[in-house]
């Protein structure tokens, strides 16, 4: 798994956890759910402002979206 996968699922594994849509995360962190949806398919690498909305929205710190599996 690379980094971009290991993100990519540690955004969904949050994001079911608190039972949130992808169209509702998209929403509270500001972002397009097409956008979302390929960052969580781990087809885009997303920027660093991008993964930091992501992790508000989602009430973790940054670093939880690179924590190994």
């Amino acid at each position: 798994m690379n980094l971009r996968e290991l993100v990519a699922q540690n955004i969904i594994d949050h994001r079911k956890r608190l039972g949130v849509s992808q169209e509702n995360l998209a929403r509270y962190a500001g972002i397009s759910r097409s956008h979302l949806g390929k960052i969580e398919n781990a087809r885009y690498s997303a920027s660093l402002d991008t993964l930091e909305k992501i992790s508000r929205a989602l009430g973790v710190k940054g670093a939880a979206l690179f924590e190994p599996r």
